[in-house]
């Protein structure tokens, strides 16, 4: 029986420091991030590196957080929340004023990979930290308002870096600035309970912390607790993330010019910054009843709906403004699916046993995210019109047919 945390919260305003803390500090250090990416591959370009070891450093943060997410629950029993996140927000201060003191390129790689990890640490913390947080009665909104600021920090970054100018010498301090900032933020987190050394109130939490797992033995836990949550989080991953970045490839495909092929990934950022938000308040307006029945309803509409939007792209080669619509779903359906399995985690565990299930739901999410690109353009070499949509509409209803398996 899921356990009932609404008595074991801290006071409104200890939960709203907490909450503004975790906000704006992650916001300003993905600001500075997205900054930092680019024009770091900007410069490694202009000083003559091929292309192909570009990509490498730039595939070198996101092998940091598969190695780190995994481990991100005994670093926090090891630590304790707070301290952990303080560690994730001064990791990447310090790489980056590393990349400003050193100009060999060799030494960006290591440099790289450090930042990735401690992303990865942020991650599984941040998106836990808003669940537990957050009053059950707006853990919905809460959780969505934050997946839309992470969305909204895709597009602030590379623009502020735009705005600046990339060759400007100013732009690698920006960056530095934003992320600094970021880090500085992170120390005005409250104290928190850290299981299992929590105070009475906080029982059941440390009754639930002191029998989870840490490391590949706690994400085996969750994944066995919850392996259809986990599927769905791999087709959130898929469709909002993975996809996102092979649509142009299909606008092309289909015979749409380049232009309007780009917008088709402008398209499924609208839909994920537009309809995840709302998607949180559904399941908290229908949360008033049966909470766990009104999430599970609402994950099996976003998945109806991605699997519809799947089946009618045969039908619609070539269209640009109905490829832009059925972008949009995917990207606002992807994003609500992994929010809403993330609100349910948040309402059913607390501790490092929302850590484990938030890890192994950011593995699966971040897993549909690489798969995505890899396995479409695949099938778009094969068939755009039929190995392309038959794709999208196996994932799509591997989703529905998981989602009907829930009580």
């Amino acid at each position: 029986m899921p356990v009932n945390h609404s008595d074991a919260h801290a006071p409104l305003p200890h939960t709203l420091r907490g909450l503004a803390a975790v906000f704006v500090s992650t916001f300003c250090l993905l600001v500075g991030n997205f900054m930092l990416s680019p024009l770091l591959l900007l410069r490694l370009k202009s000083a003559g590196m091929s292309t192909a070891l570009a990509g490498s450093f730039a595939a070198m943060s996101w092998i940091g957080i598969f190695c780190v997410t995994p481990f991100a629950s005994a670093i926090v029993r090891r630590l304790g929340r707070r301290r952990a996140f303080w560690l994730s927000a001064a990791v990447p201060a310090l790489t980056a004023i590393g990349f400003a003191l050193t100009t060999r390129h060799a030494a960006w790689f290591p440099l790289t990979l450090l930042a990735g990890l401690a992303a990865g640490l942020r991650w599984v913390l941040s998106e836990a930290m808003v669940a537990e947080l957050s009053l059950p009665q707006w853990r919905g909104r809460a959780v969505a308002l934050f997946e839309t600021m992470l969305g909204a920090t895709f597009v602030i970054g590379p623009a502020l870096l735009a705005a600046i100018g990339p060759q400007r010498p100013a732009a690698l301090g920006a960056a530095i600035v934003c992320i600094a900032l970021g880090a500085v933020i992170s120390a005005a987190i409250p104290a928190l309970a850290d299981p299992p050394h929590a105070p009475t109130a906080e029982a059941d939490a440390a009754a639930e912390n002191s029998a989870a797992e840490t490391g590949w033995r706690g994400v085996w836990q969750a994944l066995r607790a919850r392996p259809a949550f986990m599927a769905v989080g791999f087709v959130g991953g898929f469709f909002e993330s993975g996809l996102s970045s092979i649509l142009p490839l299909y606008g092309l495909s289909a015979g749409m010019g380049a232009t309007v092929a780009v917008m088709l990934v402008s398209a499924s950022g609208l839909g994920s910054a537009g309809l995840v938000f709302p998607l949180g308040w559904l399941a908290d307006r229908m949360a008033r009843g049966d909470p766990v029945r009104a999430r599970h309803r609402l994950m099996r509409d976003c998945a109806g709906v991605t699997l519809a939007a799947a089946l009618a792209l045969p039908w619609l080669i070539g269209n640009p403004w109905a490829a832009g619509a059925l972008a949009f779903l995917w990207g606002g359906m992807g994003g609500g699916l992994y929010t809403l399995v993330m609100v349910d985690i948040g309402s059913r565990a607390r501790g490092i046993a929302l850590v484990n299930g938030t890890a192994v739901l950011v593995l699966a999410y971040t897993l549909g995210g690489v798969l995505a690109p890899a396995l479409g353009a695949l099938a778009l070499q094969a068939s755009p019109t039929l190995a392309f949509p038959a794709l999208l509409i196996v994932v799509a209803g591997l989703g529905c047919w998981l989602l009907r398996r829930l009580k």
